[in-house]
């Protein structure tokens, strides 16, 4: 989905999608290892084809990072990950019991796990759904055992909503102070802190997983003979423009930041110096395409990768502010790369 869509109408709840994974990664791995002991536990009484279903909800939940990092919108494979493990569940449950299945209350995890993800909104649809699916596979399923004991189904469904609306209040919280803490009010971009907090997150995956992790810096041309002719209020117009053009030039995944004054910051993880390269042409097509603050102007860009241990904040945007330097030198309105001149783009116009 675009930015501005239901599931990420924000730039926080876009950047909450891509960098919740590593923190849920051992979450989800004790869930499913829980889920996995207990149906080993209770083999007993429990079908064979119980494991087969677990296996069916693992895939999705363990393939989940790679699928992210290399899908162009995030939020729709954690909104499909959640839809499968709750598709997944409700079939054990109805098939082990319907209003009476052992299993019924685990259909509350994929709830669990939406509000930790999504905004407000997300989480009240998602468990809404969870609510039908717990109703869904209990009463046309086994409708005198419901009549019977309706009171598994009933506590489950309050543990959905006392699950979802306690960690949402948590999820709504943390929020609340990330926007506080690493975003620009003027710009609504997200700012230093957050930069250096992602950066950091970067550095230790691909010193881990030995991935690449690409930066681009912007920095608009002449900007400061806007500030002096019209005025620091037509400057702001001017970057507030900007960033919302450069904001629409990219995917849900790449993050964009704002430095302070005229300079931003895009991370890329997983792209190398021509493919970043390919994204700074668009966010520099973006800015000359427009009358940002009803002004001509144009935007510089400097871009640098690195791969594995080799990737450090300090050293990565030392690389990309050298290449903005000389993109500078070389006529402004372009785009150089560290270390590889000959793929930078050199349009001018």
């Amino acid at each position: 989905m675009a930015p501005g869509s239901w599931l990420v109408p924000t730039e926080l709840d876009r950047t909450r999608i891509v960098d919740a994974h590593g923190r849920m990664r051992r979450a989800r791995a004790i869930t499913l290892g829980a889920i996995a002991l207990t149906l080993l536990v209770c083999l007993p009484w429990n079908p064979w084809w119980t494991f087969v279903l677990l296996a069916v909800a693992g895939v999705p939940m363990l393939t989940f990072e790679l699928r992210l990092k290399r899908s162009e919108h995030p939020e729709r494979i954690a909104a499909q990950t959640l839809l499968i493990t709750l598709t997944v569940l409700a079939i054990g449950a109805a098939g082990t019991g319907g209003p009476n299945s052992p299993g019924l209350p685990w259909l509350v995890i994929p709830a669990a796990m939406a509000a930790t993800r999504f905004r407000g909104t997300v989480v009240v649809a998602f468990a809404g759904l969870t609510a039908l699916a717990i109703l869904g596979v209990s009463i046309p399923v086994d409708p005198s055992g419901f009549a019977h004991d309706p009171r598994l189904v009933f506590t489950t469904l309050t543990l959905l909503v006392a699950m979802t609306t306690v960690t949402a209040a948590l999820t709504g919280a943390e929020l609340k102070h990330r926007d506080n803490a690493v975003l620009d009010p003027l710009t609504g971009l997200l700012n230093r802190q957050a930069l250096d907090l992602r950066l950091s997150e970067l550095e230790q995956q691909a010193g881990l997983g030995g991935g690449s992790v690409c930066a681009i810096v912007a920095d608009l041309d002449d900007f400061k003979n806007v500030n002096d002719t019209y005025g620091h209020e037509r400057g702001d117009a001017v970057l507030q423009d900007c960033a919302y053009e450069m904001r629409k030039a990219l995917r849900s995944f790449e993050l964009i930041y704002r430095l302070g004054g005229e300079e931003f910051v895009v991370l890329l993880p997983g792209l190398d110096v021509p493919r970043g390269v390919e994204v700074a042409e668009r966010l520099r097509e973006a800015i000359e395409g427009i009358r940002p603050g009803d002004l001509e102007l144009t935007v510089s860009l400097g871009v640098a990768a690195a791969e594995g241990a080799g990737v450090r904040q300090e050293s990565l945007l030392r690389a990309a502010d050298e290449a903005l330097y000389r993109a500078k030198r070389e006529g402004r309105n372009r785009v150089a790369a560290s270390g590889e001149p000959e793929v930078a783009a050199t349009l001018v116009r």
